[in-house]
């Protein structure tokens, strides 16, 4: 059976590497548009880096009339610690050498002025009560606060209100340091074929029913023939339904969203003193992606601080990518529910517009605001982020991620953002249940499957304290993340 992967992110990557673990007759090549894996979205400094847990993001727990919901939280939660069994696995296989290289303990951190205590307080009453979160600490103290984040409390008044909370299991991801490694592995070791400076300028169906996937690559036109397609292409994505014109196509569209941060390289001294990942609250009518954080990355063996995102608004599909390719990518019956997004999330979208257009001087005077004296400490300077594409289904605004698969099994792909590459390894599972269910017949497969995944079950986690803990100190141990003993 041949496989075509479009995108060599971390999703195609993903995708690729458990096809050919679990079923090694596949005949599994990628096309990527960019000069090596990694490059896109999955890049270090095009993302957070943040490897989501819910440990620190207050958007997962949304609250509604006093009330916090956490099962968005359990569940990412969960899709997370799966994710890092695959990572294990690759780590004692051989194909990682160093855990190091992508995976880094930080301590997720929360932090909220007076107007949000009760919030963030019921917040971690409800999770501190969940096994997965049972090592969650909390406090109003100054000076506890001070000692978990130092860089965020440094300059602040004694009398000024604050609560924060604390997990010192958190991660920090070099996703594309992750990506590459994967792809190596997946080249050399598995089989796997990837084409690169490869873009693809059109799929659809021949005579017999296979897809074609028409590409370009330096001036030369090719063509490749798929019993099944994938694609994992970001933002990319969106024009490659369209052109696919399989029935549910016309229910999506692509509403993208820009995104800067300011970056300061740090010394390894420095870095020691604020081993951490410090999240706020969003701003009224900003995007689940706009939340302010302020971040301590590794990449490469540099330690950097990370301050951000500050959203805008980008009308292209992909960063390095125009706007001619967004307009492109457009059909008539999506102007409809764009217009319809831009009545309903009016807010939204004047935030946005006004990000576009925020000089340095406002971004700096965020940054003191989040964390006061911080714009003289360091060398800070933007950097551009990923372009993320959020879904319009049925002209409503969505803030997930959602899988698509054709009703005949031949095509499958993801749209949206976050919590994306955190948990790409649980989602690239549920696409190759769904997508090539034969494969998870064969006794081999599901044994290898058990090998890579010891627990898969989401349920399983969030219900049975003792095998969560089993697996979750196993995984770590692995990926050298280390519980601190508590106070």
């Amino acid at each position: 059976m041949k496989l075509i992967i479009i995108g060599a992110g971390i999703m195609g990557t993903t995708f690729a590497t458990l096809a050919k673990e679990l079923a090694p007759e596949l005949d599994v090549t990628i096309l990527e548009r960019l000069d090596r894996a990694g490059a896109g979205n999955s890049w270090v400094f095009n993302n957070a880096g943040t490897g989501h847990e819910a440990n620190c993001e207050l958007n997962y727990t949304p609250v509604d009339e006093e009330v916090i919901s956490v099962e968005k939280a359990l569940k990412i939660h969960a899709q997370f610690n799966v994710a890092k069994q695959f990572w294990a696995y690759l780590v004692e296989k051989g194909a990682i050498k160093d855990p190091g290289s992508f995976i880094n303990q930080t301590r997720h951190c929360t932090i909220v002025s007076e107007s949000a205590i009760e919030e963030l307080r019921l917040r971690f009453k409800e999770m501190a009560a969940h096994h997965f979160f049972e090592h969650m600490r909390y406090s109003e103290d100054f000076d506890e606060i001070k000692s978990w984040i130092p860089y965020t409390m440094d300059e602040r008044p004694r009398q000024e209100k604050m609560a924060a909370t604390i997990v010192d299991t958190g991660t920090d991801v070099n996703f594309g340091a992750l990506t590459e490694q994967m792809a190596e592995h997946a080249v050399n070791n598995l089989g796997v074929k990837i084409q690169y400076g490869t873009h693809v300028k059109r799929v659809h169906r021949s005579p017999s029913g296979s897809w074609l996937v028409e590409t370009q690559s330096r001036d030369v036109a090719t063509q490749y023939k798929a019993d099944v397609l994938f694609v994992g292409a970001g933002g990319g994505a969106f024009p490659i339904l369209k052109k696919s014109h399989l029935p549910f196509a016309k229910r999506f569209t692509g509403f993208p969203v820009g995104g800067r941060f300011l970056q300061a390289p740090i010394s390894p001294e420095q870095a020691d003193q604020y081993r951490a990942k410090t999240y706020g609250k969003a701003k009224v009518g900003a995007p689940p992606m706009s939340v302010p954080h302020l971040d301590l990355r590794v990449a490469n063996g540099q330690y950097y601080l990370l301050f951000g995102p500050f959203a805008s608004f980008k009308p292209v599909l992909e960063k390095g990518r125009g706007f001619l390719d967004y307009l492109r990518s457009m059909r008539l019956h999506d102007v409809p529910g764009l217009l319809n997004v831009a009545m309903e999330h009016f807010p939204l979208v004047k935030y946005l517009v006004s990000e576009t257009f925020k000089g340095e001087k406002s971004m700096f005077e965020e940054l003191d605001s989040f964390a006061p004296g911080m714009s003289k400490k360091f060398n800070w300077k933007p950097v551009e982020a990923g372009q993320r594409v959020q879904i319009i289904r049925d002209g409503d605004l969505q803030m997930g991620t959602e899988i698509l698969v054709s009703s005949d099994k031949t095509y499958g792909t993801i749209l949206g953002a976050s919590p994306g590459a955190s948990v790409s390894p649980e989602v690239m599972l549920r696409c190759l249940e769904e997508m090539l269910p034969d494969i998870f017949s064969n006794e081999t497969a599901e044994k290898k499957k058990k090998e890579i995944f010891p627990e898969d079950n989401l349920a399983n986690l969030a219900n049975n304290p003792d095998r969560y803990r089993e697996i979750r100190d196993t995984v770590n141990k692995r990926l050298g993340i280390t519980q601190p003993p508590r106070d």
